[in-house]
C-alpha cells in the first residue's frame, strides 16, 4: 500500500461541510484507508483571482489505487462536491483536492505531478501537513515537512 497525503481545499459554499465531505468519500475509496486527517486551517487565498478565504486540511491515506486512478477518483470527489468539469485556474471552488506525496515517488506528466510542485512554499499545505507527518522526507528537496514549514514560516516573518 503507498503511503499518500492529499490536501483539502474549499472556499465556496459552506466549506467545512465540504471539507467533511472529502474525508468521509477519501475513507470510502476502493483499496483505501484514511489513517490521519490534520485540524482544519481558515487561510487567505492565494493567487491573482480576488476571492474568499479557504479552509485547508490534509488528509494522509494508504492505497492500494496508483496515482493516475487516484487522481480520478479526486477529481470525481470535487465533482460530486458542484465543482464544474472545466476547471479554470485560481478560481473560487467548492472543494480543490490535490495528490501532495505518493510514497516518495516523483511524477511529472502533463495529468499530474507529484510531490505537488508548489506545496514547499505555501503554508496553507505545510501547516496541516505537518500536523500529520512532520518527519516525513520531500523527496526532491530532502528537508523534512517539519522543516520546509519552519522554512517558510521565517522567511515569512511569522
Amino acid at each position: 500500500m503507498a503511503k499518500v497525503f492529499v490536501g483539502i481545499g474549499s472556499n465556496l459554499g459552506d466549506r467545512a461541510d465540504y471539507i467533511e465531505l472529502a474525508r468521509q468519500t477519501l475513507a470510502r475509496l476502493p483499496g483505501t484507508q484514511l489513517i490521519a486527517m490534520s485540524k482544519m486551517y481558515d487561510t487567505e487565498a492565494q493567487g491573482p483571482v480576488p476571492q474568499d478565504r479557504f479552509l485547508n486540511a490534509v488528509a494522509q491515506l494508504e492505497t492500494t489505487l496508483d496515482p493516475y486512478d487516484l487522481l480520478d477518483a479526486l477529481l470525481a470527489i470535487e465533482t460530486q462536491a458542484g465543482r464544474p468539469a472545466q476547471r479554470p485556474k485560481d478560481q473560487p471552488r467548492t472543494l480543490d483536492l490535490d495528490i501532495l506525496l505518493y510514497d516518495n515517488r516523483v511524477i511529472s506528466s502533463d495529468e499530474l505531478v507529484v510531490p505537488h510542485p508548489l506545496m514547499h512554499e505555501r503554508w496553507f499545505v505545510l501547516k496541516p501537513l505537518a500536523d500529520v507527518a512532520p518527519k516525513t522526507v520531500h523527496p526532491l528537496l530532502q528537508m523534512t515537512i517539519a522543516d520546509l514549514l519552519a522554512y517558510s514560516e521565517q522567511a515569512a516573518g511569522q
